[in-house]
C-alpha cells in the first residue's frame, strides 16, 4: 500500500505552502496563546483533511487562494474539536503528546478551542468566503449532534445499526465530507458537483470510522489500547452485529459486561472473543468495503486526472491503513 507521502506527491507544493499559511493563521500576540498554538502545530497528524480539500479542488477546477482558506478553516475546526474533545473525555494524551488540558487545565483548553474556531471564522469573513463558511458551519452542527446522540444512546446501550450509522455519519463522516465539499466550493464548481463531492466524502468518512472500530478488536497492532471502545461503553458495528446474532439472555450478559465490568481486562477480552466468533469483524469489514465501493462509484463520474487518482488512493488508504 502507498504511504500518505507518496499519495500526496501531486499536491506536495500546495501542502507545503499550506503548512506555512496554517502556522501563521494560528499565531497570536498573547504570549501564552502563541506558545500553546505552536505546541499544537508541532503535533499535527497525517494532514489527510487538507489533502482531501486540495485533491477535491483539483478534481473540480484549479486550486486557488480560496482553496487554501478552505483547508485552513477545516483544519482549524478539526484542531478546535480535538482540544474540546480532550476536555470532555478528560484525556491526558493526544498523538503521543500531553493534551492541552493536561498541561494548562480545562479552562485554558476550552478558551484555546474557542480561539481556533474564531480564527477559522475570521479567515472566512476576511476572504468573503460565505459559501465555505456555510459548508463548514453545517459540519460543526452535525458533529455536535452526533456527539450528543452518542451520549444519549450510550446510557442505555440500545444502539441499533441504523442509529450507529447516523452517529458516525454526523460525528466522523461530516468532517471529511466538508473537506471535499470545501475543495469543490473553493473552485466555484456547480452545486450538483459540490453535492457529489460532499456525498463522496461522507462515504469515505463512514468507511474510515468502521476501520477505526475494527482496530479496537485487535485487527492490527495500532498502538490503540485493545478494547478501548468497550471500556468507554461505545457500541460499534462489530459488537452491534454480534449482539444481533445471540439469544436475549446472552445479549443481556454481554451488555452487562460493557455497562458494569468494562474495566476488567478478562471481561473485556470475553466480549472481544464473542464478537470475533460471531462474525462481527467480517460483517463490519464487508460494510466498510461497501462504502468504499460507493465512494469509487462517485469518482467514476469524473474524468481521469492525477487528482482523481490521488482521491482513489486516499480512499484505499482509509480502509487499508494499519493505524
Amino acid at each position: 500500500m502507498l504511504t500518505l507521502k507518496e499519495i500526496q506527491k501531486p499536491i506536495a507544493h500546495e501542502l507545503s505552502s499550506f503548512q506555512t499559511k496554517f502556522k501563521q493563521s494560528m499565531q497570536s500576540s498573547v504570549p501564552l496563546l502563541d506558545i500553546i498554538t505552536q505546541y499544537l502545530y508541532k503535533q499535527k497528524g497525517k494532514q489527510m483533511r487538507p489533502m482531501f480539500v486540495f485533491f477535491s479542488a483539483g478534481l473540480c477546477g484549479s486550486i486557488n487562494e480560496s482553496t487554501y482558506r478552505g483547508a485552513a478553516l477545516v483544519e482549524l475546526l478539526h484542531t478546535a474539536s480535538l482540544v474540546h474533545d480532550d476536555v470532555v473525555d478528560d484525556a491526558n494524551e493526544r498523538r503521543g503528546f500531553f493534551s492541552i488540558n493536561a498541561l494548562w487545565k480545562n479552562k485554558v483548553a476550552v478558551l484555546v478551542g474557542d480561539y481556533l474556531l474564531a480564527k477559522g471564522l475570521s479567515i472566512c469573513v476576511d476572504g468573503n468566503e460565505l459559501a465555505l463558511l456555510k459548508v463548514v458551519s453545517e459540519a460543526v452542527e452535525q458533529m455536535s449532534e452526533g456527539e450528543l446522540l452518542q451520549i444519549e444512546k450510550a446510557r442505555k446501550l440500545d444502539i441499533k445499526e441504523d442509529v450507529y450509522f447516523e452517529i458516525i455519519r454526523k460525528k466522523t463522516a461530516t468532517l471529511i465530507s466538508s473537506c471535499c465539499a470545501s475543495g469543490a466550493t473553493s473552485v466555484k464548481a456547480d452545486p450538483n458537483v459540490i453535492e457529489k463531492m460532499r456525498l463522496f466524502g461522507e462515504k469515505v468518512g463512514v468507511a474510515f470510522q468502521i476501520k477505526d472500530d475494527l482496530f479496537d478488536f485487535g485487527t492490527d497492532d495500532v498502538g490503540k489500547p485493545l478494547g478501548n471502545d468497550i471500556k468507554e461503553k461505545k457500541m460499534t458495528l462489530p459488537l452491534i452485529y454480534a449482539l444481533r446474532q445471540c439469544s436475549s439472555q446472552e445479549k443481556r450478559h454481554y451488555i452487562n459486561i460493557v455497562k458494569n465490568h468494562n474495566e476488567d481486562p478478562k471481561k473485556v477480552q470475553e466480549v472481544i472473543d464473542f464478537v470475533k466468533s460471531s462474525g462481527g469483524l467480517d460483517y463490519a469489514t464487508e460494510r466498510m468495503h461497501d462504502y468504499q465501493q460507493e465512494a469509487f462509484s462517485i469518482l467514476d463520474e469524473f474524468a481521469d486526472s492525477t487528482y482523481k487518482l490521488g482521491l482513489q488512493q486516499l480512499v484505499k488508504f482509509t480502509t487499508e491503513r494499519k493505524k
